[in-house]
């Protein structure tokens, strides 16, 4: 899946689909450890949108701590 999010009136909108992400849960895998999260998502096509913030920040400390095992 590819896509991308763009922000319209605060609300982040799917731009293949063109619909407003949705908040679900989803499934994060990394190194074979699979973690569930809730993360926006497009409803339509299933694309989840994940923050720089996020990708950088929490995302980054659970894989730098798993490859440090």
């Amino acid at each position: 899946m590819s896509g991308a999010a763009k922000i319209s009136s605060s609300v982040l909108i799917c731009v293949t689909c063109d619909v407003a992400l949705e908040s679900g849960r989803v499934e994060a895998s990394y190194l074979g450890q699979t973690f569930p999260v809730e993360l926006p998502r497009c409803p339509k096509c299933g694309f989840v949108y994940v923050s720089e913030e996020l990708a950088l920040g929490r995302m980054l400390k659970v894989e730098q701590a798993l490859e440090d095992k």
